[in-house]
């Protein structure tokens, strides 16, 4: 490989008439399938369904975004449906599959269609072990390449991105880790004040972690207000439509993690402080919150539209709920070692 690419720490590849020839012609057999879906979906004839197939797409981006703003389509089963096309026009290419094994650094593919495809199509070619991970349209919020938005979601968080550049951890100028950035740069802030004062940590982290799913309920209240971190879409009846998050009714996944982060963890909490007096044994309502806080974020990811994905499925709030995990059962074994208090 030249010296000249030995910089290069990720390789991201577009997938439809990149990885195989376009003389292959896969979007036609997709095109063919998409106009075959309107025309069932809107019961016209295939010339009609054909015209507004393509008005959606000028006017929308896509025709996938102006389905689902004009008669709330699943994208998941659209995407399913249009997907399902032959894959015999392109066959296994053990040379390119070489080719991108000597390529330093990462290999992704980002692309417009769903993952399922791009795995079935990578498999086709003899890919399925070249690429650590696919981000598609559904990871992209519906905003399709080539609108900037999409490249700079992708590359903002590309997988594992912590991992190989540690130094973004302390990026705050470009984002940071919110909650749980936050939530290390608490800590350390609790450690420094104890060493100074000379006091126990354990105890005062106990007083924060007691009371703090409070800020966490108005933090999640403030991202519902500021149109932030919607969930995904969905046609649930309480479903919403925010403004930023295009015209498709989505998860208020907001209000959900202030009910669990929020108002359940704090119930939880106090139960465990005034009932059980966990407070005897520091560092009990510290793992309590961990282990809640962890939990419930998890569970909302499901829910929310993902910053990014981490490895195939999981979210980066999924792969970042693990350390808070590992943090409370540290914090477990650390309280059942020490004596009670009174």
């Amino acid at each position: 490989m030249p010296p000249a690419f030995d910089h290069i720490r990720a390789w991201i590849f577009d997938l439809d008439n990149t990885l195989y020839p376009a003389s292959a012609d896969l979007f036609g057999q997709i095109d063919r399938r998409m106009t075959a879906y309107v025309a069932r979906l809107l019961d016209v004839p295939p010339e009609q369904a054909l015209t507004i197939q393509k008005r959606y797409f000028h006017e929308h981006g896509t025709t996938l975004s102006g389905l689902m703003a004009y008669h709330g389509v699943d994208p998941h089963e659209f995407l399913t449906d249009v997907h399902a096309i032959e894959l015999d026009a392109i066959a296994e290419d053990a040379r390119l599959a070489r080719l991108i094994a000597r390529l330093p650094g990462r290999k992704l593919v980002f692309t417009n269609g769903d993952e399922s495809y791009a795995h079935r199509v990578l498999a086709k070619l003899g890919l399925g072990a070249s690429f650590e991970a696919v981000h598609d349209i559904h990871a992209c919020a519906y905003v399709p390449k080539p609108d900037p938005t999409a490249y700079a979601g992708f590359c903002d968080g590309l997988p594992m991105g912590f991992l190989t550049d540690p130094m973004r951890i302390i990026a705050a100028w470009d984002g940071g880790m919110s909650f749980h950035g936050g939530l290390l740069g608490v800590v350390i802030a609790v450690w420094l004040f104890c060493r100074r004062r000379k006091l126990k940590m354990l105890p005062i982290a106990d007083l924060a972690c007691a009371f703090a799913p409070i800020g966490l309920f108005f933090g999640r209240l403030a991202n519902f207000v500021n149109d932030e971190l919607w969930g995904r879409v969905t046609n649930v009846p309480w479903a919403m439509i925010f403004p930023r998050g295009g015209p498709v009714p989505r998860h208020p996944s907001q209000l959900y993690e202030a009910a669990l982060e929020g108002i359940v963890l704090f119930v939880i909490l106090q139960i465990a402080l005034r009932v059980f007096r966990a407070h005897e044994r520091p560092g009990l309502i510290s793992a309590l919150f961990f282990l809640g806080y962890g939990t419930f974020r998890f569970i909302c990811e499901f829910f929310r539209e993902p910053d990014t994905q981490f490895i195939g499925p999981i979210s980066m709030g999924m792969a970042l709920s693990i350390p808070v995990w590992l943090g409370a059962a540290i914090l477990f074994w650390v309280a059942a070692r020490k004596p009670k208090t009174a």
